[in-house]
């Protein structure tokens, strides 16, 4: 293990302190990190091993072992990657339909984080092992804007920003039914279904605060094509959340009709706009991705029927 020492010069919790001190290095750890190393019995304060609330002073010694890093046991797979911005600290892509985010149980390969790894950079370690880069997520079937992260310090950042909903995710949906209003909030707690473990659904038992906004853009005989902006970032959460209002995401295979369920595009769901402030630059960033060109002509297709 490599092992650090530095003199503390602030008076404050050890995590806090060790969080701060590496924000000034090279290779920042978010703060989660820090409490894991912590935990792990990583850290003294003047040969003391402490806990991630202990309190440091100004003038004690303190030490922390870092860990090897270990060769990751996922396999690098080149894929080829729509990127709608990098820099030195941050990449932004436009997912494509039919990817999955990371490996889960029963799906190792052929993900982004794959595609990732044969990218050449070294990618934010704050999401795990499994996870390199991840600071959010859209699902399977969900195309568009994604960020991708360098470093810890950005990852921490990043988060906070969603945490405090300074970060802004918009959404382009397509549904089943025609929705009246102009404008709606929906407000319903989200949950584990209790009889499929794969799935989310409105439950005040063991669920979080869900609400997410909708604008109708379009209508059409049978359809709404509208603009979804969560305020929070369940699992699921549009998809669920349309469900629940009786108009369901056009080919979703989930939570979807039986027949939108044979869309061969599947789910009519893009992530269009991501809205942050840069953690570096602190520059304010809005990054767009163009709809699907499958999307583009289901809309142009139903334009033609009314």
């Amino acid at each position: 293990m490599a092992k650090i020492t530095f003199t503390a010069s602030t008076t404050n919790r050890i995590d806090k302190i060790l969080t701060d001190y590496f924000k000034t290095q090279q290779t920042p750890f978010s703060r989660t990190k820090v409490q894991k190393l912590i935990i792990a019995g990583q850290a003294q304060v003047n040969n003391q091993v402490v806990r991630a609330n202990s309190l440091g002073k100004i003038g004690d010694q303190i030490i922390i072992e870092l860990p090897e890093s270990k060769a990751s046991a996922l396999t690098p797979m080149a894929m080829l990657l729509t990127i709608l911005y990098e820099d030195e600290y941050l990449m932004v892509i436009d997912k494509p339909n039919n990817l999955v985010v990371h490996p889960a149980p029963g799906h190792q390969d052929d993900t982004l984080v794959n595609a990732l790894l044969a990218h050449g950079v070294d990618w934010s370690t704050a999401s795990g092992e499994q996870r390199p880069g991840i600071v959010h997520r859209i699902d399977r079937q969900t195309t568009g804007v994604l960020i991708i992260v360098k470093n810890d310090f950005v990852h921490q950042q990043l988060q906070e920003q969603i945490q405090t909903k300074q970060l802004q995710r918009r959404y382009l949906a397509l549904v089943y039914g025609k929705i009246t209003e102009k404008q709606a909030k929906i407000y319903a707690p989200i949950g584990r279904d209790p009889n499929n473990r794969k799935k989310m659904t409105i439950t005040a038992k063991n669920s979080k605060k869900a609400v997410t906004n909708i604008l109708v853009i379009e209508r059409f005989n049978d359809y709404t094509y509208i603009e979804c902006e969560l305020e929070t970032g369940r699992t699921h959460q549009i998809r669920v959340h349309l469900k629940y209002i009786n108009h369901p995401i056009v080919g979703d295979p989930l939570y979807g009709t039986s027949a939108g369920k044979k869309e061969s595009f599947g789910q009519y769901l893009h992530a269009y706009q991501l809205t942050f402030v840069h953690p570096v630059t602190k520059k304010f960033m809005t990054i767009t991705a163009k709809l699907p060109q499958e999307f583009e002509r289901r809309l142009a297709i139903l334009r033609t029927k009314g």
